[in-house]
């Protein structure tokens, strides 16, 4: 039996971490076993022991990594600056608050996504959680304050910020919640939140 080389072990440990955002995000963290976690990965059940003490370090792992990713974007977007689209927090809440996000939460943002997994686990994933969370507020709040052009504080800047990712989050949860059902409802939340978002 060839031996695994150390490329070999980070590869498949990155592949866990993939196919457990995706399956976290859309199903939830306690809804998805190892086994069906590590076929996703392409990977043997037995193997995950290797790589993460237990499904609870893997979600930690899975949220910051989630956040990381999510948070690029949103400093890519913002390094952009203003486009004929509009300024970048125009275009985040956009993109946030479309149909395409609302139906791929398995590719989305975990802000959405993971917040009730977030709550319901323990410290170490909510640790992760909130780090991302302030991410997302310093991001915005820079940004607010840049728009503005230094005409509000930096606590109105980071008030704002709040407002805005509890908006962001909000408005998706309730979405994804009723789009099978109501999804006039769904989409009329997706719109009006998009429209008023920033106000």
């Amino acid at each position: 039996m060839p031996r695994i080389t150390k490329e070999d072990k980070a590869r498949n440990r990155q592949n866990i971490v993939e196919a457990a955002g995706r399956m976290f995000r859309a199903q939830g963290i306690d809804s998805v076993g190892i086994a069906d976690l590590m076929k996703e990965a392409g990977l043997t059940h037995g193997g995950f022991y290797n790589h993460f003490a237990s499904k609870g370090d893997l979600a930690a792992e899975v949220c910051n990594a989630s956040f990381a990713a999510s948070l690029g974007v949103l400093e890519q977007v913002v390094e952009e600056g203003d486009d004929p689209a509009g300024p970048p927090l125009r275009r985040v809440v956009d993109d946030y608050l479309s149909v395409a996000h609302r139906d791929a939460p398995d590719g989305g943002c975990p802000s959405a996504s993971l917040v009730t997994d977030a709550g319901r686990h323990n410290d170490t994933i909510q640790r992760s959680y909130a780090a991302g969370v302030e991410g997302y507020l310093a991001g915005f709040a820079a940004e607010l304050a840049r728009e503005q052009d230094g005409e509000i504080t930096p606590q109105q800047a980071r008030d704002r910020a709040v407002l805005l990712l509890s908006r962001l989050v909000g408005a998706m949860v309730l979405a994804r919640a009723v789009r099978h059902v109501r999804p006039e409802l769904s989409d009329e939340i997706l719109r009006t939140c998009r429209a008023h978002a920033l106000g």
